[in-house]
């Protein structure tokens, strides 16, 4: 008996342990993301039905790759969700392009979960304009002049929204272009 209990003592974690394998159950279900800042031209790409990219200048886009099967994505969701009711009336939009293969599942997918944001397919016209989409999560966010001014490898959480899209938020609108003169 008392083997068995000095044998158990010595599975017992130390403090510094169970915060390292803590660290390590974050770290493995929220992945560390890349975020390179850029500074481009968003690619004119079809967006949301009947509209383009270009479109959507004036307002702050997060365009998002992901799929339904992907659980680093499906994990993201409800931040980008949350983001999106708070900050819509603000100018910000999503447009979560889709990697699945009907647009069937994945409306299915966000009518069951309850997100309310556009997610059309990537056709590959949209994942060539923005350099091939290898894996998913992958974001990229436009400020309201048509500039991709971020890409995220990775997923997203609410403060790195926050960080990211709230300072484009606050940006002021882009005055639009004086009449060309006729002379």
């Amino acid at each position: 008996m008392t083997k068995t209990r000095e044998f158990l003592k010595k599975l017992k974690p130390s403090p510094v342990t169970a915060i390292l394998i803590g660290l390590i159950v974050y770290l493995w279900f929220r992945p560390p993301a890349a975020v390179d800042d850029l500074a481009y031209a968003a690619p004119d790409v079809p967006a949301l039905p009947g509209k383009r990219l270009s479109d959507l200048r004036g307002k702050v886009v997060l365009v998002n790759f992901w799929a339904t099967w992907c659980p680093y994505c499906r994990h993201e969701m409800p931040a980008m969700q949350a983001f999106y009711q708070d900050n819509k009336a603000k100018g910000f939009e999503i447009v979560a392009y889709s990697i699945d293969k009907t647009q069937t599942e994945v409306d299915a997918y966000l009518r069951a979960e309850g997100y309310t944001f556009p997610a059309p397919l990537a056709s590959n016209e949209v994942t060539a304009a923005f350099g091939g989409v290898a894996r998913v999560p992958l974001s990229f966010i436009i400020d309201r002049n048509g500039i991709v001014r971020h890409k995220i490898d990775g997923q997203v959480h609410a403060g790195r929204l926050d960080d990211l899209i709230t300072p484009l938020l606050q940006a002021p609108m882009p005055q639009a272009l004086p009449p060309a003169s006729s002379h």
